[in-house]
């Protein structure tokens, strides 16, 4: 997998100060789309050991709240068997820190429940239940508002993953 930059000291991303890391390699390609040239899988840097250990070092100060995973896009096939080895590590190092994720799929999509997706893999499912906010949806460029919080269009949503995974609905994210 590679990523197309990663952007310490992030606080655009989630709340609070954070690692964000934008993957390469997205199928969508959403009109308006702000990171197009992340579209590549080739595009940018191999995600190797040496950049998951500066980006883990990154997220070990008390100031910082977490890490988000942008795109490109995380739940494109490709990119999930290496984010979910990632997330482990991530999750037994960093328990205090928030993960948060961007896609394009809705959770619907990633159940497998609004019929088949090329983003259901054997390792969607372990995936989602590393990530505590999952920012679902298609960007929709008719639908951007750039007073949303931590979305972009309108028919996002900005969901707390275990509360939903838990219940079965759809649980807004409310800071």
């Amino acid at each position: 997998m590679n990523y197309a930059t990663i952007k310490y000291y992030d606080i655009a991303n989630g709340p609070g100060v954070r690692t964000s890391v934008f993957v390469s390699g997205c199928r969508h390609h959403c009109p308006g789309c702000f990171n197009a040239v992340a579209w590549d899988f080739a595009y940018g840097q191999p995600f190797d050991k040496a950049t998951r250990n500066q980006v883990f070092a990154s997220c070990q100060p008390d100031y910082i709240a977490g890490l988000s995973l942008l795109g490109g896009e995380p739940f494109e096939p490709e990119n999930q068997a290496p984010l979910l080895a990632f997330l482990r590590r991530f999750r037994t190092a960093l328990p205090g820190k928030t993960v948060w994720c961007y896609t394009g799929f809705t959770l619907e999509e990633l159940l497998g429940k609004s019929g088949e997706c090329r983003a259901c893999t054997p390792h969607t499912r372990e995936l989602l239940g590393l990530i505590d906010i999952l920012v679902d949806g298609r960007y929709v460029e008719e639908l951007a508002d750039i007073t949303l919080a931590f979305r972009g269009s309108k028919n996002q949503r900005v969901l707390d993953l275990p509360a939903t995974l838990t219940t079965g609905e759809p649980v807004l994210y409310l800071e």
